[in-house]
């Protein structure tokens, strides 16, 4: 389970490009590079970081389900992910 700290700081920045992100794509088109730099940092799309909505797990994620590899397995193996089965050969 990753720190509640670190989830939040990824909230805030999902927040933060959301907010900039028009403004960023006009700048961009001006080509104003300097006011570019004077947004913030974290206002960058670039930052974002997927995580697991259950755990915030930020390694082995299923962009698929928007959950990682380890929640991914014990769900399946409960059958709580429609469609998904265990795989025998």
């Amino acid at each position: 389970m990753a720190k509640e700290s670190m989830k939040a700081r990824e909230v805030k920045r999902e927040k933060l490009v959301e907010k900039y992100a028009e403004k960023r794509k006009r700048l961009k088109e001006e080509g104003d590079y300097e006011a570019l730099q004077k947004l913030p940092k974290n206002s960058s799309p670039v930052r974002l970081h997927n995580r697991c909505k259950l755990t915030g797990r930020p390694k082995g994620y299923i962009r698929t389900f928007g959950i990682s590899r380890v929640m991914f397995r014990e769900m399946a193996n409960k059958g709580l992910i429609p469609g998904v089965k265990k795989a025998s050969w």
